[in-house]
């Protein structure tokens, strides 16, 4: 199973939206976003979560926030 994640995030330029489709492979949608914000954070210079959306109606942006501020996430 397939799901699209929507993430919004702060740079130097402003809000800047990405957005894919992942396999779930027995994984959270919460689980697949931080693996995927932590992706862009070596990519990118991050300033900090604005939004997370799944499948373009749920938000999980707490859920998200949570995670990235947990240190097992490091």
């Amino acid at each position: 199973m397939n799901i699209s994640i929507l993430i919004r995030y702060n740079s130097p330029a402003g809000i800047v939206t990405q957005g894919g489709t992942f396999p779930l492979k027995r994984r959270k949608p919460e689980q697949v976003a931080i693996e995927w914000l932590q992706e862009i954070k070596r990519q990118v210079n991050y300033e900090g979560l604005v939004e997370v959306i799944v499948d373009g109606n749920q938000d999980i942006t707490n859920l998200v926030r949570e995670m990235e501020n947990s240190p097992l996430s490091e």
